[in-house]
């Protein structure tokens, strides 16, 4: 019988010793099509085959957190797979886990639910995971108690600034920062465009963007690392990281959402390990956790002069270019986001043709209710600014742009979503739709308004017509109670 060793190499990668002919077999297995390959540069320009390799053939390496799939990969092909190198699981009980989290103090509001002391002690236990834990799950609060249970150098990354600043601000909600007991500043080092990069503090939380060209020497320092909406990091980047974080033994990925391509999971995985499903959003609105919600699909129907037109062009850019700037469709927005009570989030893809129209047609028309614009230019301290007042006040609308408010972003007062554009992307939609479905005192229940364009003629669906029609698979999978209305709408 063939033999296979895996070898640990270093905390990033596995080492597989076997016969030539069984590494071209796991090179072959580790292989896969990159969804949408074909459309990227790389890829037209004949640079790259489309392809992502998981196994190095020549190096024999694998990221650590793929030995399972040798495990699948031997057993399916009867070679013996023996483990040259011990990964001891961490002993550490439920009991042990609420003494803890006793000794930190956490405000009574913060308590703990019982699915997340459960993903705490699981990720204690096994020193990494992926833990797929939905919007308004309480991912901060799991993130905080394991940069608290292991009490050394922790790395927190995370996609935009906006969540730099959140996470900072929900960790001293928590109570850190108020003593000290390591040796460390008890501050949090903030790393985004233009900031400091070296700092003593024990907790440094940065954007990918921020550190990782950074060489390994600066790596070294971090005893944790823990990667939040790890779904957004650009796949090359969060690898340079992770690869230079060789010592590093805990890591720790934090997703809402996965986009559904096996080459996005094993990625994450991977890096961080085997991924663990924590709760549903469908389980926490059922056990009361989250906000009653309702979809209401509304499919604008164009005249028939349109439909002609925008078919005609067979073309996804045109039909893009017109629809954000249809007079009638961005009027009809307006009004419906003026017309709503509570506060609404309004989301928009580009800013100068579209979002930037939009907040000013509603600002001239807005009344007692107050306006803000959100896009990539607006500074962190901005958006952090505007997150606070919306959730302290109602009568707002945000007009932002999907890049900045559609993932991660902290508003349970968000009452109303509007979709303004269309997107089929399972984690942008998804995430969008989280940013509405966390209660408050005063709010039990939140809608989503989701825009749609029905320009089709005879047989022919218009593109956006069809990424419509994948949102409402994605609803029809998460289980969301959803409603289809249709506004005939005229030049």
């Amino acid at each position: 019988m063939e033999i296979i060793e895996i070898v640990k190499f270093n905390e990033t990668y596995v080492k597989i010793l076997c016969e030539p002919s069984i590494s071209q077999e796991l090179n072959d297995y580790f292989t896969f099509d990159v969804p949408g390959a074909k459309f990227m540069p790389s890829y037209r320009n004949k640079l790259w085959d489309g392809k992502i390799r998981l196994y190095n053939f020549l190096t024999q390496l694998l990221y650590t957190g793929l030995t399972r799939y040798v495990e699948e990969f031997c057993k399916t092909r009867k070679y013996e797979l023996e483990y040259k190198y011990k990964n001891i699981s961490e002993e550490f009980s439920i009991h042990e886990a609420r003494n803890f989290i006793k000794t930190l103090n956490i405000p009574e509001k913060y308590e703990s639910r019982d699915y997340q002391l459960e993903a705490f002690v699981h990720s204690v236990r096994e020193n990494r995971a992926l833990l797929l834990s939905p919007t308004a799950s309480g991912k901060s609060l799991i993130i905080y108690l394991l940069m608290r249970y292991y009490n050394v150098k922790t790395l927190i990354i995370v996609p935009t600034t906006t969540l730099v600043h959140q996470l900072a601000s929900d960790f001293k909600d928590y109570g850190y920062g108020k003593r000290s007991d390591n040796g460390f500043s008890n501050d949090i080092h903030k790393i985004y465009g233009g900031q400091e990069k070296s700092s003593e503090a024990q907790v440094t939380i940065s954007t990918w963007q921020s550190i990782y060209k950074e060489n390994k020497d600066w790596f070294n320092k971090y005893d944790v690392v823990i990667g939040d909406e790890a779904h957004l990091f650009k796949a090359k980047s969060l690898i340079s990281i992770m690869s230079k974080l060789e010592n590093c033994k805990y890591r720790f990925g934090f997703t809402g959402t996965l986009d559904g391509t096996q080459t996005h999971k094993l990625v994450l995985e991977g890096l961080f390990g085997p991924v663990r499903k924590v709760i549903t959003t469908s389980e926490l609105i059922d056990q009361n956790y989250l906000a009653n919600f309702k979809i209401k699909a509304i499919v604008l129907s164009y005249p028939d002069e349109i439909r002609k037109m925008i078919i005609r062009s067979a073309d996804y850019q045109a039909e893009i270019d017109y629809i954000v700037k249809f007079k009638a469709r961005n009027n009809f927005i307006k009004n419906l986001s003026l017309s709503l009570e509570g506060n609404t989030l309004l989301l928009f893809q580009f800013v100068e043709k579209h979002g930037k129209y939009l907040y000013d047609i509603i600002n001239k028309e807005s009344g007692s209710k107050k306006i803000y614009f959100v896009h990539g230019g607006v500074e962190g301290s901005e958006r952090e600014y505007i997150r606070k007042i919306v959730n302290e006040d109602i009568g707002n609308i945000i007009v932002a742009s999907y890049g900045t408010f559609s993932t991660g972003i902290n508003i349970p007062n968000i009452d109303n979503i509007i979709f303004a554009s269309p997107s089929k992307s399972r984690i942008r939609n998804l995430q969008s739709i989280g940013r509405g479905l966390r209660k408050t005192n005063r709010k039990t229940e939140a809608t989503l308004f989701d825009i749609a364009d029905d320009i089709s003629w005879k047989n022919n669906k218009n593109f956006t017509l069809l990424h419509f029609m994948e949102r409402i698979k994605i609803y029809n999978e998460e289980k969301f109670n959803y409603k289809i209305y249709k506004v005939n709408i005229n030049i």
